[in-house]
């Protein structure tokens, strides 16, 4: 990402924090053949201390990102929007985008068969839970067990990230309380992460 010290993210648990609260990803290899990219959920391991995802390919992607071989980048989009300068003081003109990213590196780590259906356990159980009718992979073990042949799933420990939470720093609190009112209504997830910058913002800037 762009060099921005201004809107750097180091704090691990706001990394956490954007990726439970945004878990589609976007994972990019550096295959032999060139730059490949494909789209998957991810979710953190809770239960390690260090910052580890887990996630699934659909096949055969696992073969186009050469797996298991090489680093990789999972992208991480948290809310984004674009800024209006109509909503700064008169005579501004140059908007922008407003956004929360990470970038996490690591080398995947291939899951066995049985692991990888733990791991899609996991990953449905994490969106299915709070369903009142939600729905288990352990309600038909043998059917899902012979779908989840169709997938190969990894785990990447994180071993560094870039991440950026641009939100209007290098505007006067005024001006990110008016940003973030224009906002509030189309873009809510975007809105709340400005208030809690402004939150987190030390005394007297």
């Amino acid at each position: 990402m762009r060099h921005t010290p201004t809107y750097l993210m180091t704090d691990v648990d706001e990394v956490k924090r954007l990726i439970r609260n945004h878990p589609w990803a976007t994972f990019v290899s550096p295959a032999s053949t060139g730059l490949v990219a494909s789209h998957y959920p991810a979710i953190l391991e809770e239960d390690r201390d260090e910052l580890s995802i887990v996630s699934h390919f659909g096949r055969p992607d696992e073969r186009s990102h050469e797996l298991g071989e090489h680093e990789i980048l999972v992208i991480i989009q948290g809310p984004h929007d674009y800024v209006s300068p109509s909503w700064y003081p008169e005579g501004q003109l140059i908007p922008t985008w407003n956004h929360v990213t990470a970038h996490l590196y690591g080398t995947p780590e291939v899951l066995s068969e049985d692991e990888n259906y733990e791991m899609l356990s996991r990953l449905t159980d994490h969106f299915e839970d709070h369903r009142p009718d939600g729905r288990h992979l352990s309600q038909d073990e043998a059917g899902t067990r012979r779908a989840a042949k169709g997938t190969v799933g990894l785990r990447m420990r994180v071993t560094r990230f870039d991440a950026r939470a641009k939100l209007s720093q290098n505007k006067t609190p005024e001006v990110v309380d008016d940003i973030t009112a224009h906002l509030a209504e189309r873009n809510p997830a975007l809105a709340e992460e400005m208030r809690r910058q402004q939150d987190r913002r030390p005394a007297g800037h």
